[in-house]
């Protein structure tokens, strides 16, 4: 199909605001589907997982595609909740426009709002479908104010209810068509028409259609405004890469059918019967079944099958593909999201995919010794899928750590986990990676002598420790003079301070920033041995510390806040609350962002209490910086509870 004859775009905003409801309208009006589907009934094409029939709710972005008037459309309906903000990402890179829906008897919510700041930081048109005008009291007018105000003056309503609005803003968009408007005092069909498209692309008017997604109206209107309007794939703003043999190199894509195949992967699905199926984009060129393309990313070659072309979960398989289309392929055995695709003619290597850094973590700990062994591979696969969701094990608390987006996103992962891979897991609050260390310099022996009828064990050694700066780790040097322990076992003394430093004197964790100086000691001829030295080592070790004004030391993030201003006063408390520091301030745009520093320890519940504070406008990242002493109440109650433990488990 001719590029002019393409266009592509995603449906975007908040939840329930009728998305689907749209996409469904869409293929029944367009004839690429005999029944309208309900996002109630779960018989809906796009939301056709287990989760989002359970919840009636978008969870994934799902492809679907419909002819009109001579247009292939391709659509990507993506979910409007904030923890499913990747599937968001993601599409944007691989659509040339967006329509993003409003819940008309809502005005505008914190979806629309995050749909619109992110069409506008990736400049892509968008058109706005006002929705549910069919419900009593639905102020048109007023939301429409709504959207001039919050998103951009230059909205302007088409079909019936356009007025002078609309050509004011197309004469305002062209120099040239100003000088006519302002010397005529009107434009031809024509000129609006054509004037219009030129403007959208650039994004100097967005288009505002009404109607109702459950009862069809306005929707030829939005198709009609999509083909007239939005970009096809070769008036799109321009696409970037860089050369991959020189970064500094940048190359702009000629989006035709005779250009050399370049293609960006944007995500990957598990489908149960064909297992992982990687979407593209073609930006340009064209791409044949059962051929192969260069993993440019990867620098390796891939041959592909057949490529499908997505109704939902329903894949038609195509013998080609070229610039403009969304397609998948399957079985691919070496290409990931991200992955920058061309053939042998030339190579162009896209930015790769920036999503945002998890909100919440939590502990997983599987509930059988059968679900154990197949935990990590099943959280592997999902974080695989998801790149927002990310899986780690923490050496130190010995626990598999999940961290997402939101609670919805980690419930919807253990859910996937069940029905999928059937483990099922106990989701637990992760332990904070706490660390001790001394304050004060000592000077401790440690002697190991036991006798027992035939040969004993002897050792003895004397150290001195003393703190290290923040940071400085681990030293220990050997001091020892006149052969007061034999060279052979003084690894062994230094073995046994090391077992101390990994399994801590105070409260079980890892001992840091200090230094030991091994400076004195005895041996016996018969008795003494690694073993002993090294039982010395520890003692005398453990000693120290406990010697040395032991304190623990917590980790300390990095938090940077983006907020509404009119939020500022309540998140600075709520900071100030969680033992944090507000460390600065910026403007950026309309909102602040709130830099501080807080304790990880107070920070696991501020996902669901930020968005709480700021009725979900609020986000935030988080990044370890440092690690500081824990106020002394904090520490002797975790210094307590360890020892109570410890002294339970000796005990049994």
């Amino acid at each position: 199909m001719d590029v002019q004859n393409k266009r592509n775009f995603i449906l975007l905003g908040h939840a329930q605001a009728g998305k689907t409801t749209l996409s469904e309208s869409i293929l029944y009006s367009c004839g690429a589907t005999s029944r309208k589907g309900s996002t109630n009934e779960g018989n809906t094409v796009s939301d056709y997982s287990a989760d989002e029939i359970e919840k009636k709710s978008s969870i994934n972005s799902s492809l679907l595609y419909c002819d009109y008037k001579g247009t292939r459309i391709q659509i990507i309906d993506a979910p409007g909740y904030a923890d499913f903000m990747g599937e968001v990402i993601s599409g944007i890179r691989a659509t040339d426009s967006a329509v993003i829906v409003i819940d008309g008897s809502a005005s505008i919510e914190v979806g629309a709002e995050r749909a619109w700041q992110l069409s506008e930081e990736a400049n892509l048109p968008c058109a706005i479908f006002i929705n549910k005008t069919d419900k009593e009291d639905v102020d048109i007018a007023g939301v429409l104010a709504d959207i001039k105000s919050r998103f951009s003056k230059n909205a302007v309503m088409l079909g019936d209810m356009a007025g002078a609005d609309l050509v004011e803003a197309v004469a305002e968009s062209d120099d040239k068509l100003l000088e006519k408007y302002l010397e005529d005092g009107q434009l031809s069909a024509q000129e609006i028409s054509d004037g219009l498209h030129r403007a959208v692309i650039v994004r100097k008017v967005i288009p505002v259609i009404t109607g109702s997604a459950l009862t069809d109206k306005g929707v030829e209107e939005l198709l009609d405004a999509v083909i007239k309007y939005l970009p096809n794939p070769g008036e799109r703003p321009k696409v970037e890469g860089c050369d991959p043999q020189n970064p500094e190199v940048k190359k702009e894509v000629s989006c035709s059918q005779d250009s050399h195949f370049s293609a960006f992967v944007f995500k990957n699905i598990f489908d149960p019967y064909v297992g992982q199926l990687t979407l593209m984009r073609i930006f340009s060129g064209a791409l044949a079944a059962n051929t192969y393309f260069n993993n440019v990313t990867r620098k390796t070659k891939e041959r592909i099958g057949q490529i499908f072309i997505l109704q939902g979960k329903e894949q038609r398989a195509v013998e080609s593909a070229g610039c403009g289309d969304i397609v998948a392929i399957a079985k691919l055995k070496e290409t990931l999201t991200s992955d920058s695709l061309g053939n042998d003619k030339g190579h162009i290597l896209f930015e790769p995919l920036v999503f945002p850094e998890p909100a919440i973590s939590a502990s997983v700990k599987p509930k059988s010794r059968e679900d154990e062994e197949k935990i990590s591979g099943a959280l592997h696969k999902l974080s695989a899928e998801d790149l927002t969701f990310k899986v780690e094990h923490d050496p130190q608390t010995k626990e598999m750590i999940i961290s997402g987006l939101g609670d919805q996103h980690l419930n919807v992962m253990v859910g996937r986990l069940k029905k999928r891979f059937h483990v099922e897991v106990e989701l637990g609050k992760p332990k904070v990676s706490y660390k001790e260390t001394i304050t004060k310099c000592v000077k401790v022996q440690g002697k190991f002598k036991r006798q027992s009828g035939g040969r004993g064990q002897y050792g003895d050694v004397w150290i001195e420790v003393e703190p290290l700066p923040r940071g400085g780790g681990f030293e220990f040097l050997d001091k020892v003079f006149g052969g007061a322990i034999p060279r052979n076992f003084i690894p062994s003394a230094e073995k046994g301070v090391t077992k101390v430093l990994a399994e801590g004197a105070v409260a079980g964790f890892p001992i840091v920033d200090i230094r030991v100086r091994l400076v004195d000691g005895s041996y016996h001829d018969v008795d003494s041995s690694d073993m002993a030295f090294q039982i010395a080592g520890s003692m005398a070790m453990r000693k120290a510390v406990l010697e040395a004004g032991p304190v623990l030391l917590e980790p300390i993030m990095d938090v940077d806040v983006m907020i509404p201003e009119d939020y500022l006063g309540v998140i600075s408390g709520d900071i100030n609350a969680r033992r944090g520091r507000i460390m600065g301030m910026d403007v950026q745009g309309k909102n602040q962002m709130v830099k501080a520093k807080a304790p990880l320890s107070e920070m696991f519940t501020y996902a669901n209490d930020l968005r709480s504070f700021t009725g979900g406008r609020g986000s935030y990242t988080m990044r370890f910086s440092h690690y500081e002493e824990t106020p002394h109440k904090i520490a002797s109650a975790i210094i307590s509870q360890y020892q109570a433990t410890k002294k339970h488990e000796e005990e049994a």
